[in-house]
């Protein structure tokens, strides 16, 4: 019966979970399955692999042909490595406490690698996080800013516009002032009119008789 080490989708709409299984490869992908090895998140960064090794290699061993996302995930947690040294083992090449020893130094280092990019992330997060409060905090500065100068200006131009009402003669005032002068001077001409005697016939006969 031929095996394959396969992903079989689980999780929501959007999300969705693997769990890393040995099934029959003329099974439905996400049909039954024979043993399950792992799982799989690819919703964190970096994404969860958690895989039971022992039972992963044992399988490899038993002919079980990993899928190509499933070889990567193997690879990831070492599954592949040991494999690759229990093959040396039998074959002689190295003993097993050789072995172990190289599987535990792989381990070792593939952990800090691991924690190094978690560590990265977590740095680049924060810079992202101050970077946006800093942006933030500036915009709203700004705005604040602006409206203290609207405000300062909107002050000033009422006090510019007070200023010139005060300064302004009152338009009653400079309106009645040319009328009353010339209602005081137009009963003076009246006057003088009325005044001024005129040629009469009565006043001019005296002056005949005293030429005769």
């Amino acid at each position: 019966m031929p095996v394959k080490i396969r992903l079989q989708r689980h999780g929501k709409k959007g999300k969705p979970f693997y769990w890393i299984v040995a099934a029959d490869a003329r099974s439905k992908r996400d049909g039954r399955y024979l043993e399950k090895l792992g799982t799989y998140n690819p919703n964190t960064n970096p994404a969860t692999v958690e895989i039971n090794i022992d039972p992963a290699v044992t399988w490899l061993e038993k002919g079980a042909q990993p899928t190509d996302t499933a070889r990567t995930l193997l690879s990831y947690k070492g599954v592949m490595m040991k494999y690759h040294l229990n093959g040396g083992v039998k074959k002689g090449a190295l003993t097993q406490e050789e072995a172990d020893k190289k599987f535990a130094a792989w381990l070792e280092e593939k952990l800090a690698k691991i924690q190094a990019k978690k560590d990265g992330l977590s740095k680049s997060e924060s810079e992202a996080n101050a970077k946006r409060l800093a942006e933030e905090k500036a915009v709203s500065d700004k705005r604040i800013a602006d409206a203290e100068a609207a405000r300062a200006e909107a002050e000033a131009a009422a006090a510019a516009e007070q200023a010139a009402e005060e300064t302004t003669p009152e338009e009653g005032e400079a309106e009645t002032a040319p009328e009353e002068a010339a209602v005081e001077e137009t009963p003076k001409a009246e006057v003088a009119e009325e005044t001024t005697p005129e040629a009469t016939p009565e006043t001019e006969a005296p002056a005949e008789e005293k030429e005769e």
